[in-house]
């Protein structure tokens, strides 16, 4: 008798299929994987840096007792980085349990879970100012500060660090693309306008009336930005498409060999090796504990429906925070007498910066290709899905928000993407890139803190 999908697979004794209930049941028990408690254990107490946490009620409390605004701006900035790991661990266990292109959209989904959240948490609030530099800033601090540092890490112990350069040129020009869009609205904005030589006031080129004239313009810059965010967002479907699928071979590393002198030497073959070649580090949590179902496929310390759990109520407590320290930028820039852009270029994007500490690390171990993955891909996916994304919610919520920025946050993305991308062609990596790497971002930072 020929086997169907209901033959039993044991010695031919009929049974009844699993129900609905034991089902859910084997996820919740994630049998063969780590139990809750010492999931949860790794989790909450494998990094000193948890102990911030202990900020997270400090700032409720601030916030609810009305507190003086520099104090609880600084609690609930401190307690959102403890926060930032966090979603970045639960994140990168899911990632190691699950198949590469659903590790993709989730990394797309939480990776910048914290700019998300506090970005929506200003735009619904109106600070469309503070919007748009928090996203600047965010990028910035990937592509100069983390990967600058990630240089630097990595040339204080190899010489010269090498990476793929096609994956890497592919990560640059995708960049230069979202930053030529940010480019565009500044350029039609001020071709808009002109500057009066008496009083620098700006007057209409076209219409005499400059109330008209704003009217114009503004109509203009939001079919440009809604346009533009929507076949961003398309872009970015289709770099998923390239990286996860299609063109997957090119973003994989080489695999290194290890000398007992801690030295690394890459492998001589100069053709792509397949994924399962290499291999990961093991899991700390399993499948549901982190983020989804229950995946049989790494021995993991953390199970799915755990990792499901964390992410859920890390974002939850993340977004309430972020409500906490927005709440309390305006008041902070007026009494500190700080300028908004600089708390959103500069102090904000630090916050999250904690969760792209492993970059460093990478760059040490001369796992370059996850580095650049991290900065770099970071910023892709702020630069064409979260600032896009962003645009059509405002638009649908009545919130306007558009794709310009001030002409010297504009100039100061483009000559950042320039530079990054000089760095990036010859496919290798020194201290001394990452020095100039920093310094830029340095220099931004003291422009902004006198703007």
């Amino acid at each position: 008798m020929p086997s169907t999908e209901d033959t039993p697979l044991l010695n031919g004794h009929d049974g009844p299929a699993e129900s609905l209930y034991l089902k859910f049941l084997t996820l919740l028990r994630a049998e063969g994987e780590p139990s809750w408690l010492s999931s949860y254990r790794w989790f909450i107490f494998g990094s000193k840096l948890n102990i911030l946490l202990l900020l997270g009620p400090v700032a409720a409390v601030a916030h609810y007792q009305n507190w003086d605004a520099p104090l609880r701006f600084g609690f609930s900035f401190v307690a959102i980085i403890p926060l930032a790991k966090l979603l970045g661990d639960a994140t990168e266990q899911m990632s190691l349990s699950l198949g590469q292109t659903l590790a993709g959209l989730l990394n797309a989904t939480f990776g910048n879970a914290v700019e998300i959240i506090v970005g929506l948490t200003a735009l619904f609030k109106g600070e469309i100012q503070l919007v748009q530099a928090s996203m600047l800033g965010s990028i910035l601090s990937n592509i100069l500060l983390v990967l600058g540092c990630s240089f630097l890490a990595g040339g204080l112990y190899v010489q010269e660090n090498n990476f793929r350069v096609t994956a890497a040129q592919t990560n640059a020009s995708l960049m230069t693309l979202a930053c030529i869009t940010l480019v565009i609205p500044a350029a039609y904005h001020s071709a808009k306008h002109v500057i009066s030589p008496e009083d620098g006031n700006l007057l209409a080129t076209i219409d005499p009336f400059p109330t008209d004239q704003d009217r114009h313009t503004q109509e203009g810059l939001s079919i440009i930005s809604r346009g533009t965010a929507i076949l961003l967002l398309g872009v970015y479907v289709a770099y998923l498409v390239f990286q996860l699928k299609t063109h997957a071979s090119l973003f994989v590393p080489k695999p290194a060999r290890r000398h007992t002198d801690d030295t690394f030497v890459e492998d001589v073959e100069d053709h792509p090796c397949e994924p399962q070649q290499i291999v990961e580090d093991p899991p700390e949590m399993s499948a549901v504990a982190a983020g989804l179902g229950y995946v049989r496929v790494h021995r993991s310390r953390f199970s799915g429906l755990k990792k499901t759990f964390s992410l859920l109520i890390v974002t939850v407590v993340t977004s309430l925070i972020a409500d906490y320290l927005i709440a309390s930028i305006e008041e902070t820039a007026h009494e500190l007498d700080i300028s908004k852009s600089f708390i959103g270029l500069i102090l904000l994007p630090l916050a999250n910066a904690a969760e792209h500490v492993t970059s460093v690390w990478m760059a040490m171990k001369n796992k370059m290709e996850l580095t650049i993955g991290i900065c770099v891909g970071s910023s892709i996916q702020i630069a064409t899905f979260v600032i896009p994304l962003l645009v059509v919610i405002g638009w649908i919520s009545g919130h306007e928000l558009t794709l310009f920025f001030d002409d010297f946050e504009t100039v100061v993305l483009f000559v950042s993407v320039l530079l990054v991308s000089l760095l990036l062609q010859d496919g290798k990596s020194n201290y001394m890139e990452g020095v100039m790497l920093i310094t830029l971002y340095l220099v931004i930072a003291l422009a902004f803190w006198v703007s």
